[in-house]
């Protein structure tokens, strides 16, 4: 896929859709860093099941109801853990195929990994690079959208080198997302 390609497919998209993202990436590393200790911890994404989100819960301080986003049979939903701890979520990313490129329709870390509180950080920009990595593995040059709230769009041009592309959707292109790809998954 050219990136001309892409640019035109995203111009056509016209419907919006009711999904911004709003979450700061707060570091890109190679893994999640512990705020506490400053260790580095691998992790794994895998696609979620209905008993992966039986705690996911706005009781539980999620934002968002990520059992009716997963029921929704247009995308997937999922998983950030560590390798040291496969039972909990660190935080969840739900993603559709476009054909030619990945759209993030969420993405949020796990309650305890926001705020000034956070037990780890690098979540965010690990979900994001993953979606990337997808892109790449299925040839789509590692092309990814999404829409951003308006007041996220200059953070995300600086810390995903995403482009702007029209009103509030995002691009990732290929040279943003191998650097992603690279820092997170440097074994490839």
């Amino acid at each position: 896929m050219s990136s001309n390609t892409f640019f035109i497919d995203c111009y056509l998209m016209k419907k919006q859709t009711d999904y911004e993202i709003g979450i700061e990436i707060d570091e890109l590393s190679n893994s999640i860093i512990s705020t506490i200790s400053g260790e580095s911890f691998d992790t794994d994404v895998t696609e979620v099941t209905m008993k992966d989100l039986r705690s996911v819960t706005k009781k539980n301080r999620w934002n968002f109801n990520w059992k009716e986003e997963f029921k929704l049979t247009d995308r997937t939903v999922h998983r950030l853990t560590t390798k040291d701890d496969p039972n909990t979520i660190q935080g969840l990313i739900s993603i559709t195929d476009r054909g030619d490129h990945f759209f993030l329709y969420l993405i949020e870390s796990a309650p305890f990994n926001i705020g000034r509180t956070k037990l780890y950080k690098g979540v965010p920009g690990n979900l994001v690079a993953y979606a990337c990595k997808l892109s790449w593995d299925k040839g789509y040059e590692g092309f990814v959208s999404f829409d951003a709230k308006t007041r996220l769009i200059d953070h995300y041009e600086k810390t995903l080198e995403a482009t702007h592309f029209s009103q509030q959707r995002m691009v990732i292109s290929s040279p943003a997302a191998l650097k992603l790809i690279k820092k997170y998954f440097p074994k490839l």
